[in-house]
């Protein structure tokens, strides 16, 4: 469930700073998503395979990662051969497959397959805590910051509410595996108590907050500084980037900034 399950390796793309890593891999994934011709549709992939493999990050996790994504892009690709385009390169009675088609459902799959390679990069060789401070650092509101960090707090227990439903149902023997009206409702009622569930875990949340003085102008004992749901010195994100003091980082992000430039620059030209 976690992103950065692999944010302690020791590579290139983990040693390269946070600011520099969003702001480079952003650009080059802006670039990526211009791209309208199925020429650069190599280049795209040899660039972000080079990168997965400067970061060390296994070839499971991005299998495991792409799994369900892939499935929706394949739903919305797969019809585009028999309904796009005008030039058959092969026909069965009234089933046609174009030319036109086959090439936007390969670009399509392309991109997709670039930028959550990218994505991946970009989020799952930093810790969450330093992502989110280098969001923050990138000028994203304090109260987006501060939501980002309670969402992925209290996703896990969100998680474990439902291994705990699932372990339960199991126990009374239900079979998951069997499509019928009674599974469905089931699945229904499991749906709406974590929904009911993550309300209430909302509302005691949002209470210990404000009776801790979250959102108040002032802060007993500690500085105003944007961020209101920590002091200045125990911010849990507090000292975690580094100043800007390594070349190679900088060289990186000029780098797949340029990169991503010349993506758009081709695009629109």
């Amino acid at each position: 469930m976690t992103m950065d399950e692999y944010a302690n390796l020791d590579s290139l793309i983990h040693r390269w700073d946070a600011r520099c890593k969003q702001l480079g891999l952003t650009t080059l994934i802006f670039g990526f998503a211009t791209v309208n011709s199925w020429q650069w549709l190599l280049l795209m992939l040899a660039i972000s395979s080079s990168l997965y493999m400067l970061s060390k990050l296994p070839l499971s996790f991005l299998i495991r990662r792409l799994r369900y994504p892939s499935l929706f892009v394949l739903g919305l690709v797969v019809m585009l051969p028999f309904v796009s385009g005008q030039t058959i390169i092969w026909q069965i009675g009234p089933l046609a497959v174009k030319q036109e088609g086959c090439l936007a459902m390969l670009l399509i799959t392309g991109r997709f397959v670039a930028i959550m390679t990218l994505c991946l990069v970009m989020f799952s060789t930093n810790s969450m805590l330093t992502t989110v401070k280098a969001l923050q650092w990138g000028g994203m509101s304090p109260v987006m910051v501060d939501m980002i960090l309670l969402s992925y707090r209290y996703l896990f227990e969100l998680d474990k509410q439902l291994k705990t439903m699932a372990t339960a149902l199991r126990l009374r023997g239900f079979k998951s595996r069997q499509i019928n009206q009674r599974n469905l409702s089931i699945f229904a009622a499991l749906a709406g108590t974590l929904f009911v569930r993550s309300y209430e875990q909302s509302e005691q949340v949002y209470k210990a907050m404000r009776l801790r003085g979250y959102g108040s102008n002032q802060l007993v004992g500690a500085k105003h500084s944007g961020n209101r749901l920590w002091g200045e010195n125990d911010r849990p994100v507090a000292g975690i980037l580094r100043p800007y003091r390594d070349f190679s980082s900088l060289v990186l992000m000029i780098l797949c900034m340029m990169i991503g430039v010349i993506f758009m620059g081709v695009s629109v030209w």
